[in-house]
């Protein structure tokens, strides 16, 4: 999409209204932190009881549908379960759906915050393109912790231009990263989370024998903790979720086993084998069969030891 250099002026909340699309755990308190910001934000979802309850806790006004939203908003930004159903929203799957361009006006962006397939954001980059509307993609790392304290890792893909005009908006929700062409923050995103659920694999598999061999967990986890072995699942998954037997980090197992099915999508489509990569995603999937998507994700390591 061509861009015009009056259309390249950094959006702010004195001339940009913004649309949310996606109110559950993380996006009602990231919609918060724009309210707060000063942003004049329109949220909407599905399920209108959460809509009135982000309008009543945090401001900002309501819309009925998503042609309404489209319609009083400039941009809008989507925090939703996957690529399928921001597809939906973004494009609608026939003439008769309600849908974001029956509403949103030529030269209107969206930013999809979900975590979506890298090579799906592209091709509804392109048919959006098509239509006038450009498209960001910027997915999260941090949780719902990292949402309710405005400190999410935000990595942003998409023409450099437009994602440098829209950085005073993602601001208030976490620190940005540019990670390169349109899909490359959702690749970044999955890839993240690959090497993630492969340390939490390999740490629960390391204590798991060590603690047959007769070494106290404990024990054993302060010594990789301070030495080459240590990573974010040692140092804060262990103690505070696993060992204690709480399993309550808040992260589903099912969207850790989703993300890797997306990250072995990346590496299929560039063609890199991912031995170790598709090894990890079949034992993520056997968890999810074994205990369920809704586990919670470091239950893996109970399901390991069960094995």
């Amino acid at each position: 999409m061509t861009h015009t250099s009056s259309s390249l002026t950094p959006v702010s909340p004195e001339r940009t209204r913004v649309g949310f699309v996606g109110i559950g755990n993380m996006g009602t308190p990231m919609a918060g932190h724009l309210i707060k910001a000063g942003w004049r934000v329109s949220v909407y979802d599905i399920d209108p009881a959460k809509v009135r309850a982000v309008v009543q806790a945090h401001g900002g006004t309501a819309a009925a549908s998503l042609a309404e939203l489209g319609k009083i908003s400039d941009v809008v930004i989507t925090m939703l379960p996957d690529g399928r159903i921001v597809r939906a929203v973004a494009l609608g799957n026939g003439p008769s759906d309600d849908c974001l361009p029956k509403g949103l006006a030529r030269g209107a962006v969206i930013i999809d915050m979900s975590s979506s397939s890298p090579v799906g954001t592209r091709e509804l980059g392109a048919e959006l393109d098509r239509i006038g509307i450009a498209l960001l993609d910027a997915p999260v790392s941090g949780g719902v912790r990292g949402a309710v304290a405005g400190t999410l890792a935000i990595m942003v893909g998409g023409d450099r231009e437009l994602a440098e005009r829209h950085a005073p908006l993602l601001n208030p929700m976490g620190r940005r990263f540019y990670a390169g062409s349109l899909g490359s923050g959702h690749a970044v995103k999955v890839l993240n989370n690959f090497v993630s659920a492969a340390g939490l694999v390999a740490a629960g598999e390391a204590l798991i024998i060590g603690e047959r061999f007769g070494i106290d967990p404990k024990v054993m986890l302060d010594i990789v903790n301070a030495s080459s072995g240590r990573n974010n699942s040692t140092e804060n998954k262990f103690v505070q979720f696993i060992l204690n037997r709480k399993f309550n980090s808040g992260f589903a197992l099912g969207l850790m086993a989703k993300d890797l099915a997306l990250a072995m999508e990346v590496a299929k489509a560039v063609e890199v084998p991912a031995e170790m990569g598709r090894a990890c995603l079949e034992l993520w999937q056997d968890a999810e069969k074994a205990l369920g998507g809704g586990a919670d994700h470091t239950e893996i390591v109970r399901h390991l030891g069960e094995l």
